[in-house]
């Protein structure tokens, strides 16, 4: 059994605290994450008079998927979320999205970021006053970290590849107190992992925040995104639906988790792994580089629980980057209204970043492989929008010229109506323990897990449950913490 290591260190918990006490610094609880109606009348005046990316402590209480979708100033609503019409999709199936806009800073990690540092730091294993989290990602995980250590007082290094969208280094320079640039692009994991054993070796007093590896980016997933879904559920499912699934880039194997939550509440459900065509680690354990920012290769994510994972799709980046021309640009929109999209929806199709076009593409392709009719519902999320891929659109605009309706046109058919249900498979036992087995090169060869680590995850009933059952514990100390601080 694993699970999150809550040991506490008095020394360094007093420390946190007295920091927390200076900067009037109140944590929530995964309770009122999930469940904003929990959170104090006090706390929700106070964010009347706050942006959604401000740098201000209270918006640790919209790491939330529940924020009014509003740019400043907002209160909470129900979970944001979109339905896609056949017209948009391709499919009778019902594909619904969630909506990662809405978190402060844009994207969902920052609260994946919160489930990696809020463990350590209510407990005192990470001591503010003195040491520096560092953030290795592949995109918006370390800006998540960033904003997040900015919130909770803390100092801050982000990894990310050089190659990534200008967005975020311009964003970064701002929050982060270092921003580290690694050779290559979006697949370059390994990079960053050299950058932090460089980092560690270094002697400087700091602590590494891994995603790939840390547990309470799976835990955040399974309890916040997880019960989001099962919310959304709630509401679109009629008498004769069916939620046949959900949908996600592997990446950090966060997002996934909420399959893990929804498997225990709809047994016969299917959890569908997606990753890059140009970078086929989970199909063929293949590689090479890709486009499709904010979903990480060549490695299988310590955390990625294969044994309950149904489905590996590897999308083409050439669909993505072109679908994001259709969604954006003047006549891509109208050619969709033409094909009977509905205008309101068109008018939003800014929400969808790259990482939540591909994740639609999974969709559409599982529906198309299981068959799925006008009742079935499957469900993926939009990790983050367009807003930070701006300068994207203009590199393929300076590169291709103006986008024609002929385009748009061929966009559609091509990549979305044309779909198919090539490059997917189907995990059989053997298939998802080769998938498993993949780890062994990256976390036991060079990153320094045990073989009986390894095995351990692989055999052991109540390995993944072990973790999923630590929420009301973490709570608790959490609430201790606030207590402790005394301005509550």
């Amino acid at each position: 059994m694993t699970t999150i290591d809550l040991t506490i260190h008095k020394d360094r918990r007093q420390r946190a605290i007295q920091r927390a006490r200076e900067r009037n610094i109140l944590i929530p609880t995964f309770a009122q994450m999930k469940d904003p109606s929990l959170i104090p009348a006090r706390i929700k005046e106070e964010l009347k008079g706050i942006g959604l990316w401000d740098v201000h402590p209270r918006n640790l209480f919209r790491i939330t998927w529940h924020n009014e979708p509003k740019g400043s100033g907002g209160g909470f609503s129900g979970v944001n979320w979109l339905e896609l019409p056949p017209a948009l999709t391709g499919v009778p199936a019902r594909i619904i999205v969630l909506v990662g806009k809405w978190f402060p800073t844009g994207a969902h990690k920052v609260g994946a970021a919160f489930g990696c540092l809020v463990p350590r730091l209510i407990t005192g294993q990470f001591d503010p006053t003195t040491q520096k989290a560092v953030w290795p990602s592949t995109g918006n995980y370390c800006r998540g970290g960033a904003y997040d250590s900015a919130l909770l007082a803390c100092e801050s290094i982000a990894i990310l590849p050089e190659g990534m969208s200008q967005e975020r280094f311009e964003w970064l320079a701002s929050i982060a107190g270092e921003t580290i640039k690694t050779p290559g692009s979006e697949s370059n994991v390994k990079e960053i992992f050299d950058k932090c054993w460089e980092l560690r070796n270094s002697g400087q007093d700091l602590m590494i925040f891994n995603q790939f590896d840390e547990f309470g980016n799976y835990l955040w997933h399974y309890e916040i995104t997880g019960h989001a879904m099962e919310e959304v559920l709630q509401q679109v499912l009629g008498p004769e639906d069916v939620y046949r699934g959900m949908a996600s880039a592997t990446g950090s194997a966060g997002t996934i988790a909420s399959g893990d939550y929804l498997k225990q509440l709809y047994p016969g459900s299917k959890i569908a792994a997606s990753e890059a065509l140009q970078c086929p680690t989970l199909l063929e354990n293949g590689f090479g580089a890709h486009r499709i920012e904010g979903i990480g290769d060549k490695h299988v994510p310590w955390i990625h629980n294969s044994r309950n994972t149904d489905l590996v799709v590897a999308i083409d980046d050439n669909a993505v980057v072109n679908i994001s021309r259709l969604f954006n640009e003047e006549n891509g929109r109208a050619a969709l209204v033409e094909k009977g999209v509905p205008e309101s929806l068109v008018a939003q199709l800014d929400l969808f970043g790259f990482s939540g076009i591909s994740n639609v593409l999974t969709a559409i392709k599982m529906a198309k492989y299981y068959e799925l009719g006008e009742h079935d519902v499957v469900l993926t999320v939009l990790t983050d929008s367009m807003e930070l891929y701006q300068s994207r659109l203009a590199e393929m605009h300076q590169e291709f010229g103006p986008y024609s309706d002929r385009d748009a046109a061929v966009d559609y058919a091509r990549w979305i109506l044309q779909q198919s249900t090539d490059n997917m498979l189907e995990l059989r036992h053997p298939d998802r323990r080769r998938v498993h087995n993949l780890k062994y090169f990256t976390w036991v060869e060079q990153q320094g897990k045990t073989y009986e680590e390894i095995q351990e995850m692989w055999s052991a009933p109540d390995y993944w449950t072990g973790v999923q059952g630590q929420v009301a514990e973490i709570d608790a100390l959490i609430e201790d913490f606030n207590a402790e601080v005394g301005i509550a």
